[in-house]
């Protein structure tokens, strides 16, 4: 790759929660996986491959994947396992670059241009990461390597598993034009509903439609939109990246209309996310309560105080009174969350306190799942 060019690394570990359970349980090896609970009310968090090839995926209730896979075989997450192992990939990281951007436990960005190993290309220096992360972890990951952030992380998707994708100068343009909208990163399943009404399946789509046209449609996200079909992002490598919000979830193991159980779950949740802001010192003004029916719909309600959230009542009474403001429900509710965002000042956001993203837990079971978005 040119050197007047970002040398750009995604690197996405392979299945990563499955592919942990399967290193350290050899019966699990080369069978049908789900990390999650398989009660009535559980979420897979993480489906293995040998999963996927029944259409078992992520964030499916546990009731429908036992459906799609009679033969799936549950296993309770151990997020302190998958931290720690983490933690040893972005060690093996750290001797590549300073500019390691992290996503999730189990991916990040790197900027490799400054070349700090002296490989002759940033293929090279993928290739070598990859095969000491299967050294150190006995865990395998897939890369992808270009000079934007949108294409590396396009790239890495191309040759999974273990597998690794260059798009080279000049062709980023080129490489998105065949591509599913619903691949590009930014494009969420609302608005992928919402360009296929337009007649935007592809990339090539996508590239012959004018900014004003996309601005039109998609408001701030027009020209984002505009760029990416031309294989275009221009954003670096950031590894000073912020926390913007903390939260907790839970997943009751039955719906509730009643007030008294779904207000016990936000107390619950709302306790969680204040034992973190006095962990870390966090103090934040915008207090969210999230609710999912029992159809699966979801309702937010928020409020932001004039002056940061200063103790754990607060929090309390708030959270509360913003579940209340849906009384009488219109139906049951099967999960509800709290979080905590608009921080009083800037929170470094930690590889181990990345979100990981999934309603786990039930209220019989684990209690809570905590995420936290960036």
């Amino acid at each position: 790759m040119e050197s007047a060019t970002r040398k750009i690394i995604h690197i996405d570990m392979d299945a990563f929660f499955a592919s942990v359970e399967q290193r350290d349980n050899p019966a699990l090896r080369g069978r049908p996986l789900a990390v999650g609970h398989g009660a009535r009310r559980g979420v897979v968090a993480a489906a293995s491959y040998e999963a996927r090839k029944f259409g078992v995926r992520s964030a499916m209730p546990s009731t429908t994947a036992l459906a799609k896979c009679p033969e799936l075989v549950f296993v309770p997450p151990r997020f302190d396992v998958y931290k720690a192992v983490s933690r040893q990939i972005h060690e093996i990281f750290a001797d590549y670059t300073d500019l390691i951007e992290p996503l999730s436990l189990d991916e990040a960005y790197l900027d490799v241009t400054a070349n700090r190993r002296g490989l002759e290309t940033a293929t090279q220096t993928a290739r070598e990461i990859r095969a000491r992360i299967l050294e150190t972890t006995g865990l395998t990951a897939s890369a992808g390597v270009s000079y934007n952030k949108f294409l590396a992380k396009l790239a890495s998707d191309q040759r999974k598993p273990n597998g690794q994708f260059v798009v080279p100068p000049g062709k980023g343009e080129a490489f998105v034009q065949s591509l599913p909208i619903g691949r590009f990163h930014g494009v969420g399943a609302v608005t992928e509903r919402k360009m296929k009404s337009l007649g935007i399946h592809t990339g090539e789509d996508l590239n012959r439609q004018s900014l004003t046209l996309l601005q039109h449609h998609f408001g701030k996200s027009g020209p984002w939109y505009y760029a990416i079909a031309r294989g275009e992002d221009h954003r670096p490598v950031n590894p000073d990246r912020v926390r913007k919000s903390s939260g907790s979830e839970t997943t009751f193991d039955q719906d509730h209309v009643a007030p008294e159980p779904i207000e016990a779950g936000v107390t619950a949740m709302a306790d969680d996310v204040w034992a973190w802001c006095e962990k870390t010192g966090a103090r934040a003004r915008t207090v969210t309560v999230k609710i999912k029916w029992a159809d699966f719909q979801q309702a937010t309600r928020s409020r932001s105080l004039p002056s940061p959230v200063a103790d754990r009542e607060t929090l309390h009474q708030t959270s509360l009174d913003l579940v209340r403001s849906v009384y009488p429900p219109r139906m049951g509710i099967r999960l509800v969350g709290v979080t905590l965002s608009n921080f009083d000042q800037a929170i470094p956001l930690k590889t181990e306190q990345l979100g990981l993203g999934f309603d786990l837990a039930t209220a019989g079971e684990a209690g809570c799942a905590q995420h936290s978005r960036a």
